[in-house]
């Protein structure tokens, strides 16, 4: 196992996972709920589809359990959708969940582990982490151009 290049990518996905968290300090329920684009796309939402995200690349991917039994959406597109009872807390306390459990999920793989829960087909951990990576970084931008627009009264 390549533990220092797997310490690094957790490192990174560890910053990216907080990052989106952190986006919703010191907003207002209202604020985290505002939608600035055309899309489902809301500061709460951004969090919420990141869980989604956690449990299909770090539960349905490794363990091969379907979205049906780990009882999230069936779409990317659906994980954005916010109910009355999504607020701040439980959206973050159900992203860091979601976390943990994706550590515990891999920690007994190692990164040229292949899965095989995925619909694409078999996958190596290393690449696993490398999409989540990725997808990460691109809602931590959404996320802080969001903020920024809520914080600073622009509107789309």
């Amino acid at each position: 196992m390549d533990q220092p290049a797997r310490a690094e990518l957790e490192a990174f996905l560890d910053e990216h996972r907080t990052a989106l968290d952190d986006a919703l300090d010191g907003l207002s329920e209202e604020q985290a709920r505002v939608s600035l684009v055309p899309s489902r796309t809301t500061l709460l939402g951004l969090v919420k589809h990141a869980t989604f995200v956690e449990q299909v690349w770090f539960d349905e991917a490794v363990t091969g359990r379907s979205r049906a039994q780990i009882a999230i959406p069936r779409t990317a597109d659906e994980s954005f959708v916010l109910t009355d009872h999504d607020t701040i807390a439980s959206v973050v306390l159900a992203h860091r969940e979601a976390c943990a459990a994706a550590r515990r999920a891999t920690s007994s793989l190692g990164l040229d582990d292949v899965v095989s829960g995925n619909r694409r087909g078999p996958l190596a951990l290393r690449w696993i982490y490398l999409h989540v990576l990725r997808e990460l970084a691109q809602h931590c931008g959404h996320a802080d151009i969001l903020r920024e627009q809520i914080l600073h009264g622009r509107s789309a």
